[in-house]
């Protein structure tokens, strides 16, 4: 990863290979773009008139844009990048930590192949400095292990044009000895390092990514941070009663785990915990995807590595509360031994299930997981799946839906996820499409109705959830997986959604900030 650091030295004596300053737009009403903080030795290299010259050379300010010129004279690195920040500061003068965020990763995808960067954007507290370091660890990411020139091939890891990652960043103005800078900067770090870890496995091929070898890294992270680990095999399942995640991995030649990861604070006063959805591939089992749905199923396995993530970011960051993470793997494979259409599983809470639609499939493994995480009595739950298509039509490709069983919990994670940079909306849980599910033969049907399929998603899981429970379920179908080109700090595939709203929501609670 980008090593970074924090340097109180000026913009011109900083020898780097490139120097980043902000650009935004101008205030409404007028003309041309603004020139933001951090920029101002590099104005007055050009006689006050960098805008102008941005300007000249196409610049308007937006969000996502670069613009590249030579440094004036004096100047120590030879390239200025000037970075859209988009819209105009706050009214305290200050920009949104987020398009500071946005902006930093653009820069630091745009300088693949830089050995040393000097970030001179806007950075007036801590929280902007940690946005910037954020954004820069999230932006320069790249996933090149199956590369001839990549990390299995004995080198480092490289983008599709043969060229390294941002080696270095320093972020100008921020303060080595501040503590709060330092712990900002330190804080950046192991969330990013955490969800770039988690976009590693999302973006592994399930060939080398079953449920056997995906707990197999979890067990390792775990060792690592003194976490507390415990992986149930198919035989541990099948004593235990786990028919959910049983009937779903029954189908493959990969044995479906449950792994039970547990980090513990000796002041916690709250315990959450976090259940992920891990299908290491999702062919839909008996219920087959057509062609043109199953290329990117390696993601299915989203909200685990999410869930994942999130424990050991909490770990790293010593946080004052206990965390268990559920991660339920499974592959999902047609074959003589696949759970059918009409087959009825009993699961581990004892409610059995008749299952319509074997892609229908995250709702069993993750039914089994919340039981088991219900039976610990924590004061939270919050699941994390790509469970629906239905959530992506509803919300698109960049928004995740919440749902809950307490609707202030349900706002409180809508606005932990707005505070970190990740953009989700609230869903109801209609009462009504509850009786769809009914089924003759079985406690509960794993389908409803058609129209609504997100929500019904959510209600069958709520079935799930132990009396007098606080739980909320994140379908993170959408945002999981980048199929398009990347943006801000966000790649081309797996994205870590999830991950930093998991964190905050943690640090919530550990502050006594959530309920």
């Amino acid at each position: 990863m980008t090593a970074l650091t924090l340097s109180t030295a000026g913009a011109a004596g900083l020898r780097a290979d490139a120097l980043v300053i902000g650009v935004a737009k101008s205030p409404k009403g007028g003309k041309g773009l603004a020139v933001a903080p951090g920029a101002e030795a590099v104005d007055q290299a050009y006689d006050g008139r960098l805008a102008d010259l941005l300007e000249t050379l196409g610049a308007s300010g937006a969000e996502g844009e670069v613009t590249k010129l030579p440094a004036p004279a004096g100047f120590k690195a030879p390239l200025v990048v000037a970075v859209g920040l988009g819209a105009q500061p706050d009214k305290d003068g200050e920009f949104d930590a987020e398009a500071l965020r946005r902006a930093a990763g653009v820069a630091a995808r745009a300088l693949t192949g830089t050995k040393k960067a000097a970030f001179a954007l806007p950075v007036a507290d801590s929280a902007a400095i940690g946005a910037v370091a954020e954004g820069v660890l999230l932006g320069a990411y790249t996933f090149d292990a199956y590369k001839d020139s990549g990390p299995q091939a004995g080198g480092a890891a490289k983008d599709k044009n043969g060229k390294a990652p941002l080696a270095e960043a320093a972020i100008l103005g921020g303060k080595p000895r501040d503590k709060a800078h330092k712990a900002a900067l330190e804080r950046a770090t192991a969330v990013a390092e955490e969800l770039n870890r988690a976009r590693d496995l999302v973006n592994t091929p399930p060939n080398d990514l079953n449920p056997e070898a995906f707990a197999a890294v979890a067990q390792a992270a775990a060792k690592e941070h003194g976490i507390k680990v415990q992986v149930l095999d198919e035989k541990a399942l099948a004593k235990g009663g786990y028919g959910g995640i049983l009937g779903v991995g029954g189908g493959s030649a990969s044995a479906p785990r449950l792994v039970k990861l547990t980090y513990k604070h000796s002041k916690a006063k709250k315990h959450l915990a976090f259940v992920g959805k891990g299908i290491t591939y999702d062919s839909g089992g008996i219920s087959l995807k057509p062609a043109g749905h199953n290329e990117t199923m390696k993601c299915d396995m989203s909200g685990a590595a999410a869930v994942f993530a999130a424990v050991v970011a909490a770990a790293r960051l010593g946080l004052e509360v206990n965390v268990t993470g559920w991660l339920a793997l499974a592959e999902n494979m047609p074959s003589g031994s696949a759970v059918r259409p009409g087959d009825v599983l009993r699961m581990y809470s004892g409610k059995t299930v008749e299952v319509l639609n074997t892609d229908a499939e995250g709702r069993l493994v993750l039914g089994d997981a919340l039981w088991a995480a219900s039976e610990e009595k924590p004061d939270a739950i919050v699941d994390v799946a790509t469970l629906t298509g239905a959530m992506v039509l509803a919300l698109g490709n960049r928004t995740f839906g919440v749902m809950a069983n307490d609707d202030a919990f349900r706002s409180a994670i809508v606005e932990a996820a707005e505070e970190v940079g990740e953009e989700s909306w609230p869903m109801p849980l209609p009462e009504h499409l509850r009786k769809g599910m009914d089924s003759p033969v079985a406690d509960i049907a794993n389908m409803g109705e058609r129209m609504g399929g997100g929500l019904v998603a959510g209600l069958f899981l709520r079935e799930f959830v132990g009396e007098g429970i606080t739980w909320a379920h994140l379908d993170i179908a959408g945002p999981a997986f980048n199929e398009g080109g990347p943006f801000g700090y966000t790649p081309k595939g797996g994205t870590g959604s999830g991950v930093r709203t998991l964190v905050r929501l943690a640090e919530l609670t550990a502050a006594g900030d959530l309920g």
